[in-house]
């Protein structure tokens, strides 16, 4: 058993810390080609992306969850499990890229969108079999080799496509860069697989298998399938409804938030084997954990929501000029941050207690409501809408998760808002100090005293305590 829990702390450690650096390159990665690319450029890039990302996901259709957690179940049958789902996504895969094909060449787009599309479907498929790989070694409990793939595949991308850049080579090299770093972690992983866990990859048709696996899958395969749509069609939607350059805008806002779901990423995958756990064992322990979960995403995110909305006209000033017209979206689209962050624990508890279809549920009414939201709005606001529809579609989420938790568990709504509550009053008094010292400072000094301030002042307010820190320590794997 201490072999076990230390393998398992290993594991959240390594991901953890691959998945902070990694988001660390990709932002930076992001500013530095921003800068170079302008808001029209960077919205044509990221609009290929997205176009990609959409359709990726119904090559996978969250076969890699079922692969992890049967090869863990079974891992006699390795080979004959991945061989099945191999047997599943190759036809899916030629099916996804004569789509993604088709539609960009309807969409009446001009040739260097085309060729970005095409280029980037090339990772789509490599990404794919990539990720049934690493579920597969996922399954034999190890995380060190995908962590470490993750952090070489960004310096790769970082790598190459700042050289593009320096050569004034376009877009179609640095898209180039990021196929490129796809075809290494396809052969790294394959090699992986193959060599030094001794499985076949070769695609099996046992159609008794293969119909367990696809019907297993359902549940996880829609929710992925709305969560994909959900979090790339706005940028597709902008492109089509106003344009280019409102989606390089955007994609300011969104590559910030999306850079800062590391800490709830990092903190949910640290806490879910515990949500699951104690769902079977130890009811009241599950109301703690979730609790602490709830209180320690508020404690984090209100501070980083509200700092990034007094400094976002100077956060906007590293992209350089012509990105003005993101200060108002970044502003908006940061005040669902703390949406966004708690409906990783909220979602977590679902799918640790059995209820996974209201989760997936839950994920499709904030489909709706952001595809509906964005027609509506991005014609007259565009970027703005955009933001908008952030906003309402993540409280819905967490309104709709939150809804569901008493029926799970007992838990104590007057200990998570005493925490709101306490956390709100010293993020007013960070903010009064962030207002003042902007007019002065070098926003990242600005931003370290904030930070400074608001968690004395949460301390004083009893917001947390020693013992906190120390639970907090342990959940990411310290020993």
């Amino acid at each position: 058993m201490p072999a076990k829990i230390s393998n398992i702390a290993k594991n959240t450690s390594y991901f953890t810390f691959a998945l902070i650096l990694q988001k660390i390159l990709s932002f930076t990665y992001f500013i530095l080609i921003a800068r170079v690319l302008g808001a029209e450029n960077i919205g044509k890039y990221y609009l290929a992306i997205s176009l990609t990302t959409i359709f990726a996901i119904f090559i996978d259709l969250g076969l890699a969850n079922v692969l992890t957690r049967e090869i863990a179940k079974r891992k006699d049958r390795a080979s004959e499990l991945l061989g099945s789902v191999l047997a599943i996504k190759l036809p899916l895969a030629a099916v996804s890229l004569v789509s993604v094909i088709t539609l960009i060449n309807l969409m009446g787009y001009p040739e260097l969108i085309k060729d970005l599309v095409y280029i980037f479907a090339i990772s789509m498929i490599l990404d794919s079999f990539t990720l049934s790989f690493f579920s597969t070694i996922r399954g034999f409990h190890n995380l060190f080799f995908e962590s470490v793939s993750s952090v070489v595949f960004q310096i790769i991308v970082l790598t190459l496509g700042l050289t593009a850049l320096h050569l004034g080579l376009g877009l179609r090299w640095l898209a180039a860069a990021l196929a490129a770093a796809s075809i290494f972690n396809f052969v790294y992983s394959l090699f992986l697989v193959k060599f030094r866990w001794k499985i076949k990859i070769i695609p099996v048709f046992n159609k008794k298998l293969i119909k367990l696996m696809i019907g297993i899958t359902i549940p996880f395969a829609l929710f992925s399938i709305f969560q994909r749509i959900y979090t790339y069609l706005d940028t597709v939607l902008l492109s089509v409804l106003a344009g280019d350059k409102y989606v390089g805008l955007y994609q300011v806002s969104f590559k910030i938030i999306f850079a800062l779901q590391f800490l709830p990423m990092a903190f949910v995958a640290s806490v879910y084997p515990a949500f699951a756990s104690y769902w079977k064992n130890n009811k009241d322990q599950l109301v703690v954990t979730f609790e602490r979960a709830m209180n320690y995403l508020i404690i984090i995110s209100l501070p980083i929501s509200a700092g990034i909305f007094i400094l976002a006209n100077n956060i906007i000033l590293l992209f350089k000029e012509g990105f003005g017209g993101a200060v108002l979206p970044l502003r908006l689209i940061i005040i669902s941050l703390p949406f966004i962050f708690l409906n990783f624990p909220i979602g977590s508890l679902l799918n640790a207690c059995d209820r996974q279809k209201i989760n997936t549920r839950n994920m499709g009414i904030a489909l709706l409501v952001s595809v509906a939201l964005n027609l509506v709005l991005i014609p007259e606001f565009q970027t703005v809408g955009a933001s908008i529809t952030v906003i309402a579609a993540n409280l819905t989420m967490f309104i709709l998760g939150m809804r569901e938790v008493p029926k799970i568990i007992a838990y104590r709504p007057r200990k998570i808002i005493a925490i709101f509550l306490k956390s709100l009053s010293a993020v007013i008094i960070m903010s009064l100090a962030i207002f003042y010292l902007k007019q002065f400072l070098n926003v990242f000094i600005v931003a370290g005293i904030g930070g400074i301030l608001y968690f004395a002042a949460l301390f004083l307010f009893g917001g947390f305590k020693k013992e906190d820190i120390v639970s907090i320590w342990r959940a990411f794997g310290k020993k």
